[in-house]
């Protein structure tokens, strides 16, 4: 039996190909966390190494406010994932004056002994003096640039930069060379139907359809498409290096010799490609369309907590929908994160008042062996063998195994992919939760094995839905044609029977 685990949020052991400088580059199959490594689940999932990388790099593009911005490009805005003991402590992001080194050492200090950090970026000495200090366990980063750029572009500012940039490198191994924590990099093979199964399960989210339900003329393959091209272009353009020279000279600079020779280097170069792959198609789940869609609240709001800008709204989510990758429940993966707003602390961070509370995924009970509970089955009519009774939902998980207590003073808020189900509704309310934002697709819905009538209901919470803005409704209201009363009824009826008719000659 393995040893238990939380919400599946933990490094996980696994084969390595150590080389001469101490570095690994991980091949391995995405093990089980919540359940005995030895058994497996029907469908690809995300091995918790790839999905700190993935969390990591989705945080270094955390939407700053202006007064955040960097505005020194000499340094790069990194993003970081603290892990301890199977579970998420922190997601960060550097800020306008802190790295995201020195933002953990602040909102952390001690804590930090013994924890996991995933870096978007390699750490500068000035952070990496620090956290070895206070005694972390490893330290792992992508390997595409370092936290300040060892890249010139021949101007005299970015010759000096380069320089001290240098000298920071060599810092750098100096430290790692001598120090007790494994400093590496840590990338893991996706599974062979990864890829084709995040743009399916992306392309089929709540969100879009949503969309296509309020829209059947819509074509929302061709929405998700473009997003995710667009997506890839973006995040190529950030994480990763197209010139084969240009990345293997970074890399010497950087420590990494090793990872320029073949097979190394062609191996490293395709992780990176299929991470950012899935990282693209995710994010196209829930799609930007000039605000025509987005969160916005169900009933007018009368408490004294601001609502989150739609770009941070959209990131929590994203960050959600990368944790239900990591789900154990073979019918549908669902993910949560929980997030406060503190207005009275330092806002180092460049996530600014906001801190994290909590995140998980569905998955049975830690420390169990896959197939020990029953699965659900569409051909099982006995209420028995299916799943429902004990699969821990999402919202559960991150409400166990959290890493900060919830404050009724401070505005905390929960993001899921899915709408709550009725078993959660109590806890959410009772955990004090201010703000929710999801989806409605099944709110109202009875599916006998699990209920969604309660969320509707819910009372001294604000629900935030994914839907279309008053102003997208409005233009839509205006440009129909207008009716006398008691035709809009029966165009509306029209136009259903003409759908009706057009799915059955299909």
């Amino acid at each position: 039996m393995a040893a238990p685990h939380s919400a599946g949020l933990s490094p996980e052991a696994g084969d390595n190909r150590p080389n001469s400088h101490g570095e690994e580059l991980r091949d391995v199959k995405a093990a089980s966390s919540q359940t005995d490594s030895r058994g497996q689940g029907p469908g690809p999932r995300l091995s918790k190494v790839n999905l700190f990388t993935l969390l990591s790099l989705w945080m270094e593009l955390f939407p700053k406010r202006a007064s955040q911005r960097q505005d020194d490009r000499s340094t790069r805005d990194t993003g970081l994932v603290v892990v301890h003991e199977q579970k998420v402590l922190g997601l960060h992001c550097s800020g306008p004056e802190l790295h995201a080194g020195q933002v953990a050492v602040i909102r952390h200090g001690p804590r930090l002994k013994g924890c996991d950090l995933y870096f978007s970026r390699k750490p500068c000495s000035t952070c990496l003096k620090m956290i070895i200090n206070a005694g972390v366990n490893r330290i792992s980063y992508w390997p595409a640039d370092a936290e300040i750029s060892l890249l010139s572009d021949g101007s005299r500012a970015a010759h000096l930069n380069f320089q001290e940039a240098t000298l920071d490198a060599l810092a750098a191994e100096r430290l790692k060379s001598n120090s007790r924590p494994h400093i590496c990099v840590l990338l893991q093979t996706l599974a062979s139907s990864m890829l084709q199964f995040v743009e399916e399960t992306s392309r089929n989210s709540d969100f879009l359809g949503k969309m296509g339900m309020d829209d059947p003329s819509r074509d929302i393959r061709e929405i998700f498409r473009t997003e995710r091209w667009r997506n890839w272009d973006s995040f190529s353009g950030k994480f990763f290096i197209e010139d084969e020279g240009q990345h293997r000279e970074l890399l010497s600079k950087m420590g990494l010799e090793n990872f320029c020779t073949e097979p190394y280097f062609s191996t490293l170069r395709q992780h990176m490609k299929d991470l950012i792959k899935v990282l693209a198609s995710v994010a196209a789940s829930v799609p930007v369309l000039d605000l025509e869609y987005g969160f916005y609240e169900t009933e007018p709001s009368t408490s004294g907590h601001g609502t989150l800008p739609q770009e941070v709204v959209r990131h929590c989510i994203i960050q959600a929908t990368l944790l239900a990758y990591r789900t154990e429940d073979p019918k549908v993966g669902v993910g949560t994160v929980i997030w406060a707003e503190d207005k009275r602390q330092s806002e180092c961070d460049g996530t600014g008042a906001m801190y994290l509370v909590g995140c998980g995924y569905n998955a049975y009970p830690a420390g169990s062996e896959y197939a020990e509970f029953p699965q659900m089955d569409a051909r099982q009519e006995e209420r028995h063998h299916r799943k429902y009774r004990y699969i821990i939902h999402a919202e559960q998980n991150a409400l166990t195994f959290r890493s900060a207590e919830l404050t009724g003073q401070n505005n905390t808020m929960l993001f899921v992919t899915k709408c709550p189900c009725d078993e959660c509704v109590p806890l959410i309310r009772g955990a004090g939760i201010k703000q929710v934002y999801t989806t409605d697709l099944d709110s109202g819905k009875d599916k006998h094995d699990i209920s969604y009538k309660r969320f509707s209901q819910l009372r001294q919470v604000h629900k935030f839905i994914w839907q279309k803005s008053s102003l997208a409704r409005n233009a839509s209201e205006q440009a129909a044609a207008p009716l006398a009363n008691g035709c809009l009824k029966q165009r509306r009826e029209e136009d259903s029977e003409s759908q009706h008719c057009k799915k059955l000659k299909t």
